[in-house]
């Protein structure tokens, strides 16, 4: 393998056991719940607290970058994760499972950023497509591969292993960093925003954890909506704190880069459809169509093969119709993929089920990769770290949406028929919201320059621009 991708591949593999394991957890719920004597709906505990620690911790990741180096924060987050992986597997109790996965939740907020800010200084602008396009293929297989593997653990072995097969992965992952991932560092990175810290990431987190529970009945709806108006509240504050802060944690002046703009805000619509498919669909052939874990996951795996098959054809096809012209056609198209699930029933032949994922799993990977190429294509190298930040924020908040809004439309279809189990006639709408949702994000596309990001796709080389930030 070239040298300049082997970066990417360890960057690819820490992001695809931290995709994996989330959705692995998923399907084992049961079997850990009855192992533990616990009622199943306190597992969710599990999921919930890892994702109220990726909020927090987040937006710390660039400026940590920063101040004690990529490479040094990078392992040190494989370390963290990985142990916090290990202690899941020996935890006997539920307050035992839920402080170890807010453990893997802190490692986890700085690998995948901080992995992303390696590629972008170390590859060349030339191959950073390429780089970049490694890392849309564990988010796309970890989820679908989580399901058969969770069940296949708890079936056949013991839920406990679903965290120590992340022993040896995170140990070869940091012997591999500390051999391959350059260590790059700012010399003046600043102070630390603490003021910005503590708003930002207690508003993700009220957030993430309101939009993660809704119509779960974890809590009650007034405390649900008293949580997200909470977190909107401190987000607010937080804006109007970065506007008059010189370094602030979240650098909202980055929003004025159009290229940035368009990626994040755009990125965040069309992730939302995205990122509610690995919660509708597996729910969809388990729920509606009566098969098992096992069978959902076989059918929803073939999306990976897509995705693997977009990884040498998006260099080519952005240098030959550019970035805009992408990402605007693209983002239809794959927002038409999301509309079919909603036409397969028990009668559809699992081989166009599996074709409609296949193409599916192209286009998504592929509007993936030129999201996060654009994002970068004109931020200049002292905001890299706090660029990538930003981004995985909104990627994160993008996935936590996603699911609210399929979950709130599987529960109104199913009360407009009076209750009741779960039935194949209620997921359309949802799939219906969400490609609605999806293709939104060809508004922040739109106003795009017919030649931004050229350089990236190889077209021409530009000099970086950037239009003067907030006052």
């Amino acid at each position: 393998m070239p040298p300049q991708f082997v970066t990417p591949l360890i960057v690819a593999t820490a992001l695809f056991m931290e995709t994996l394991d989330g959705t692995v957890l998923a399907t084992a719920l049961p079997a850990m719940a009855a192992d533990l004597h616990e009622d199943p709906v306190a597992l969710k505990l599990a999921l919930t607290s890892y994702l109220l620690a990726l909020a927090v911790f987040i937006p710390l990741s660039g400026w940590a970058a920063d101040k004690f180096g990529a490479r040094r924060v990078f392992r040190a987050a494989m370390t963290v994760f990985t142990l916090g992986s290990i202690c899941c597997g020996l935890s006997s109790s539920l307050a035992g499972v839920v402080l170890s996965r807010v453990v893997q939740g802190m490692g986890g907020a700085m690998m995948t950023p901080v992995g992303r800010l390696v590629i972008l200084r170390s590859a060349p602008r030339a191959e950073l497509v390429r780089a970049l396009a490694w890392l849309t293929i564990p988010a796309l297989v970890g989820p679908m591969m989580g399901p058969p593997l969770g069940g296949f653990i708890a079936t056949y072995f013991h839920w406990r292993y679903i965290f120590w097969i992340n022993a040896p992965i995170g140990a070869l992952g940091v012997l591999l960093a500390e051999r391959f991932i350059p260590d790059l560092s700012e010399p003046d990175p600043g102070p630390l925003d603490s003021l910005g810290a503590a708003l930002s990431g207690g508003g993700l987190a009220c957030l993430v954890f309101g939009f993660s529970i809704v119509g779960r009945g974890f809590l009650p709806t007034p405390a649900v909506a008293a949580l997200i108006a909470a977190g909107a509240l401190a987000l607010l504050a937080y804006v109007r704190h970065a506007r008059r802060t010189e370094a602030p944690i979240l650098d909202l002046s980055l929003l004025q880069v159009p290229t940035y703009r368009a990626a994040v805000c755009g990125g965040l619509l069309f992730r939302i459809g995205v990122g509610a498919t690995p919660f509708l669909l597996p729910l969809l052939l388990q729920a509606g169509f009566h098969l098992s874990a096992f069978q959902s996951g076989s059918l929803t795996f073939v999306a990976a093969a897509g995705a693997m098959a977009m990884k040498t054809a998006a260099q080519p096809i952005l240098k030959l119709f550019s970035f805009r012209r992408v990402l605007l056609v693209n983002a239809a198209i794959a927002s038409t993929f999301l509309i079919v699930n909603a036409w397969f029933t028990p009668a559809t032949p699992h081989w166009i089920v599996m074709g409609v994922l296949l193409a599916g799993g192209f286009f998504r990977s592929l509007e993936f990769t030129a999201l996060n190429a654009l994002a970068f294509a004109d931020i200049e190298s002292r905001d890299m770290s706090r660029a990538a930040s930003f981004s995985a924020v909104a990627q994160q908040l993008s996935a936590s949406l996603g699911v609210a809004i399929a979950a709130a439309a599987l529960e109104v279809s199913r009360a407009q028929r009076g209750g009741g189990v779960l039935l194949t006639e209620d997921f359309a709408p949802a799939f219906f919201l969400i490609a609605g949702v999806s293709t939104l994000s060809i508004a922040f596309f739109w106003p795009l320059a017919p030649t931004a990001g050229d350089e990236l796709a190889g077209r021409s080389h530009p000099a970086p621009t950037r239009i003067d930030t907030l006052s």
